[in-house]
């Protein structure tokens, strides 16, 4: 169900650097100028490899790019997509409704006492996740909220 992805040759520059250095296949490259940040997106599985043993492998690319490196496991389901996207820990359920425009939307639960930590400073996790959600599952929101139970506890 993913849209077709269009690469530009700065794209497809960063993902060659990315096999180069890493040995894993980058299957996307997003970057986040807000955010300074290079984002790729590997296949299930291969998160290990890309990052290295001590997460040398992403300190190396770091220093060449003279950036943050983020990584993104990839799924072709968005529910598991995004869990992961988010920390499969501290998520609790990922429901996508279609609103009534036809568009889609996420609602990712999180424990109340969690929320920061998923959303992430500056709110910098909920972005990664909009910007990619659009980008493969043409979801045009991602809301992070705590189920009221878990607010009412605090």
């Amino acid at each position: 169900m993913t849209q077709s992805i269009k690469l530009t040759t700065d794209q497809m520059r960063m993902m060659s650097l990315f096999q180069n250095v890493t040995g894993a296949t980058a299957r996307d490259y997003v970057e986040d100028e807000k955010q300074n940040r290079a984002i790729f997106v590997v296949n299930a599985g291969k998160m290990g490899l890309a990052i290295g043993k001590g997460g040398i492998h992403i300190k190396s690319l770091q220093n060449i790019v003279k950036r943050n490196v983020e990584l993104v496991e990839y799924d072709e389901d968005p529910v598991k997509f995004l869990t992961h996207l988010l920390n499969p820990k501290l998520v609790s359920e990922v429901k996508i409704n279609k609103r009534s425009d036809g568009s889609k939307q996420a609602i990712v639960l999180v424990d109340a006492r969690k929320k920061g930590i998923v959303v992430g400073r500056d709110g910098k996790n909920a972005e990664k996740a909009r910007l990619l959600a659009k980008r493969y599952f043409d979801i045009t929101s991602v809301l992070i909220n705590s189920p009221e139970k878990a607010k009412m506890e605090l």
